[in-house]
């Protein structure tokens, strides 16, 4: 199987098992929110929030060195299975203290502090999972890694409907994070023991291992990659946070019912470089070309992607958050409109700090996280004074598109350019003509699904005849040379 293939297979397995995962995730979203009403929903999304900016401290990139240094030495993944799940004893030890400690200081009422704790042990339990979830992709088998998260979904969508059923409080709901989290770590360890026990591969005969000098030497090459995860995950939830500080749960609830829509419109950017992402680190270390074909044409193929969904959703906005979240949310329309240019510019994102690991600058990539998170901070404790949700929506576009831009201008400096002003040039061409006919007919009240469709049917009219050339042809090819992809499932 071709690499083109083997990327184009995982992404698939990925891309299938996050849209069932999604779409369970989906009821379970929509059921939730409308059971327990804004505020409610806003308890449940601070908790979430709030525990995710300290579950990077349970993990401080390891599991991405973990994943790249795997995907280069298969041999090596029984030492990092070993070392890693004993460091991370620690570092949850740790995290679950902060936690405990940071959210009694901050005086929440004791619901709260009660969800709070129940998300923080599934945080934990999480922390563990994602060990075997890293040599799941090292050894390019997204498969098992698919099934462990549509499993986690069925079973919180289960528990979200016993919960209403019965009528239970948020508390109950956060039940159900730590009960799908303790399955899901059982679910990979059995994985683990049955489909990996080979010594080549990740042999699980030593479960936990002190190696002090390997501890050293993983602890030097992950300490800017954790905080790179610390710097990401506080400017993707600082906003939820600070509105819940500075405003109330009502707006918490309002911003996150917008936000969640933006979480399903990355699946596939999400898939798609946990896929290429083994792919590049072995291609930088044997071939810089091999490495900068798959840098350019999966930029171009992700904005491609991007600028379409972005413009859809924020023409639909209404009609999806009626559908999704019922009356008592119209209020995340308008922020739903501005977060969702965020989503699109993740799209490209992923990819650039993807590639600044692979290409070892995780140290640049550090210090220009941290510059655009500060810039996060900033614009939000000015804008959400003010504007609220809207200011933090706002926030999110424009950290996210000035972090993009840092990282693109950086790893030019370094040699991985664009060959060609195509790669960013014709989306953005097409983008801005099917903008235009938005506007006509929306001055000539077309309906609004026809206002959606006719500008996405130009968008791909121009980007295929501009943008699409003979190796984008043979690629595509490639992808779909169905016998060679079933050849490689039975191997």
């Amino acid at each position: 199987m071709s690499t083109v293939q083997r990327i184009a297979k995982n992404t698939g397995v990925l891309l299938v098992a996050q849209v069932g995962s999604y779409l369970l995730s989906f009821f379970c979203m929509m059921y939730t929110a409308r059971y327990l009403g804004v505020a409610g929903f806003g308890i449940l999304s601070f908790a979430v929030a709030f525990t995710a900016i300290f579950a990077v401290f349970g993990d401080l990139g390891l599991s991405t060195l973990t994943v790249r240094e795997v995907a280069r030495d298969k041999s090596l993944a029984p030492k990092y299975v070993a070392n890693v799940s004993m460091m991370k004893i620690i570092l949850v030890a740790i995290t679950f203290g902060l936690i405990a400690l940071t959210i009694n200081l901050m005086g929440y009422p004791e619901e709260t502090i009660k969800v709070v704790y129940l998300l923080a042990l599934s945080v934990i339990f999480a922390a563990f999972t994602q060990i075997f979830y890293s040599i799941f992709q090292a050894f390019e088998r997204m498969e098992f890694q698919s099934i462990g998260q549509i499993l986690s979904a069925a079973l919180i969508l289960g528990g979200v409907i016993f919960v209403i059923k019965h009528g239970l409080s948020v508390i109950g709901f956060a039940y159900l994070y730590f009960i799908a989290s303790v399955i899901a770590l059982g679910y990979s360890f059995a994985v683990m023991k049955l489909k990996f026990s080979n010594p080549a591969s990740a042999s699980t005969a030593k479960v936990m291992e002190f190696d002090w000098s390997f501890w050293k030497l993983v602890l030097r090459e992950a300490w800017p990659l954790g905080v790179i995860a610390v710097c990401v995950i506080i400017r993707l939830k600082v906003d939820t946070v600070l509105l819940s500080v500075m405003k109330d749960d009502s707006a918490v609830g309002l911003y996150n019912a917008a936000y969640r829509i933006i979480d399903i419109s990355t699946v596939i950017p999400g898939m798609f470089m946990a896929a290429v992402f083994p792919v590049m680190s072995r291609y930088h270390q044997n071939s810089a070309s091999a490495f900068n074909f798959v840098y350019e044409k999966s930029f171009k193929y992700l904005l491609a992607l991007a600028l379409p969904m972005a413009l859809v959703v924020t023409l639909l906005a209404r009609p999806i958050i009626s559908l999704v979240f019922g009356s008592q949310f119209i209020g995340s329309i308008g922020a739903l409109q501005i977060l969702i240019w965020a989503g699109a510019t993740m799209y490209v994102s992923m990819l650039v700090g993807t590639a600044f690991v692979t290409a070892n600058k995780q140290m640049l990539s550090m210090k220009l996280v941290i510059v655009s998170l500060i810039l996060n901070i900033v614009l939000n404790l000015i804008l959400i004074p003010k504007y609220s949700y809207i200011g933090a929506a706002a926030t999110a576009v424009a950290s996210e598109v000035f972090g993009l831009f840092l990282g693109i201008f950086f790893l030019g400096k370094y040699g991985y350019k664009f060959t060609t002003a195509n790669t960013w040039l014709v989306p953005l061409i097409g983008i801005s003509a099917a903008g235009a006919l938005v506007a006509l007919l929306s001055l000539l009240t077309v309906n609004i699904f026809m206002t959606a469709l006719a500008p996405l049917v130009l968008y791909g009219i121009i980007v295929y005849v501009m943008g699409i050339k003979q190796d984008d042809k043979q690629l595509i090819r490639d992808v779909f040379r169905l016998s060679n992809i079933k050849g490689s499932w039975r191997k």
